[in-house]
């Protein structure tokens, strides 16, 4: 049976970190390894997993990397120990007993739907519906395959988030890690979609995670944050995760996203600037990928 490692990025919040970790440990299909990156916190994280978790594993980073810097050190280290699947959730998401079990269900996909190089669970947040933020990009060229795939109770997908995110180590080793520039918002869009513009993925709408944020946030409503979505779209737009009829479908996505953004209160015009150093920094020969 392949190894499966749960790779779990946490920053200062341990409560919510317990209630992931414990799903991790009900889980029917039992995780072989649980990796926890925590993020240089401040709140006694690293001593909490050290004494009340002896059986995960603790990577500890001298300083916050944020969601991207994370996530490429936890795949980076639990690929080089070996393992055949990597499963990413956030410290805010507590999977239901099932949800692994399911994901390597979804593995073994029958001919002639080719076999996936990724998967991704459904994310709901606390009232059911889809989490905004974690709703895949659905295949919408292979019209086949999402007849074919439905006969399995999968979905196609061209782009997935992190948080319950299955990667082949093979698609490690074809296309690489998350860019760790990206800091936040859309660093999990453009590796998924940079593996998926060559290899097949499909969500698994019975493997189920709840993603235990505040509000269905969007990154719309992610205040100053904002910039990043900006500038980290025109990093894709740059790149070569996604064909070029689809990065039309990402200029449009930043106008209408950055319209609403800029309809947000207290104020329109520190909005407008946030947008402005977005798409400045987003155009910097430096900044390509």
């Amino acid at each position: 049976m392949p190894s499966v490692c749960a790779v779990v990025v946490t920053y200062n919040r341990r409560p919510l970190l317990r209630e992931c970790l414990d799903g991790l440990r009900a889980q029917t299909r039992p995780v072989d390894r649980v990796l926890v990156v925590d993020n240089a916190s401040s709140d006694g994280t690293a001593e909490m997993v050290r004494r009340d978790y002896g059986w995960v594993d603790l990577l500890a980073l001298p300083e916050n990397l944020q969601c991207a810097g994370g996530f490429h050190a936890g795949l980076q280290q639990a690929h080089a120990d070996g393992a055949d699947w990597l499963w990413l959730l956030d410290d805010d998401c507590v999977p239901t007993p099932t949800a692994l079990e399911e994901l390597e269900r979804g593995t073994r996909t029958a001919a002639p739907l080719p076999a996936p190089a990724l998967l991704s669970g459904r994310v709901v947040w606390n009232d059911g519906r889809l989490h905004p933020m974690n709703v895949p990009g659905f295949e919408r060229e292979r019209i086949d395959r999402v007849i074919e795939a439905g006969g399995q109770a999968l979905l196609p997908v061209r782009s997935a988030s992190f948080p319950s995110l299955f990667v082949s180590r093979g698609a490690i080793d074809r296309h690489g890690l998350p860019h760790t520039h990206y800091v936040i918002y859309g660093d999990d869009i453009e590796w998924s979609a940079r593996i998926l513009r060559h290899e097949p993925g499909y969500m698994v709408p019975r493997s189920i995670v709840h993603h235990k944020t505040k509000q269905p946030h969007t990154a719309t409503e992610s205040g100053p944050r904002f910039y990043y979505h900006v500038r980290n779209t025109l990093y894709m737009l740059r790149g070569r995760a996604w064909t070029r009829t689809e990065k039309l479908s990402l200029v449009w996505m930043l106008l209408t996203t950055g319209a609403a953004y800029l309809r947000l209160g207290p104020s329109p015009r520190d909005n407008a600037l946030v947008i402005l150093r977005g798409l400045r920094d987003g155009v910097r020969p430096a900044a390509a990928t």
